[in-house]
């Protein structure tokens, strides 16, 4: 909280917050000073401020390395059984049927619409997005689907089969955000 944001102290020393019985004043009281109190319905005063919070996350990704690295060079990077071939379009260490080893593969850049869905409310890092499609995408060779956002095309115009293409981010930040789907060219 910077010292502007922080309500004016009056005479004594002593800070005037606004008491307000309606939550919207709240937001209002605290944008422009920074604090204010809340009385609910059984007078209890209930102290609010703006206090901006800010984590810095160390975040490993451990096993699932090779696929975020094989994002930033345009790859998208699957595993495979060592023992009974089953092909995973997320990546896991160990076969979830027969339990033997998966190394690392690369996966086709062209698959289809499995499925889709269109959100129309999102977390922080969609907001700008939002409406935003989800779609399951297929890949021919590849036995389970991948979870990716869908763009440059409406809600209206997805069908399932619809042949996509992957899109990676010019410059990654090592996010699942970095590979995107589009529309293969002709297929809207």
């Amino acid at each position: 909280m910077t010292g502007e944001n922080m309500a004016k102290p009056q005479s004594g020393g002593k800070a005037k917050l606004r008491r307000t019985q309606k939550f919207t004043e709240v937001q209002e009281t605290l944008q422009k000073e920074g604090a204010a109190i809340f009385v609910d319905k059984q007078g209890t005063e209930n102290l609010y401020i703006d206090f901006p919070y800010h984590v810095n996350y160390l975040h490993s990704y451990a096993q699932d390395t090779p696929f975020f690295l094989g994002l930033a060079e345009g790859r998208l990077r699957g595993t495979r059984c060592e023992s009974c071939q089953y092909t995973y379009a997320t990546p896991r260490t160990y076969c979830q049927f027969c339990g033997g080893p998966a190394g690392w593969v690369d996966l086709p850049l062209k698959g289809k619409v499995h499925s889709w869905t269109t959100c129309h409310y999102g977390s922080e890092a969609f907001l700008k997005e939002t409406p935003y499609n989800l779609v399951l995408v297929e890949f021919e060779g590849v036995n389970s689907i991948l979870l990716s956002r869908l763009k440059a095309c409406t809600e209206e115009q997805i069908y399932v089969g619809m042949p996509l293409v992957a899109k990676f981010a010019s410059k990654p930040k090592y996010l699942i955000t970095d590979v995107w789907f589009e529309p293969a060219p002709g297929a809207i």
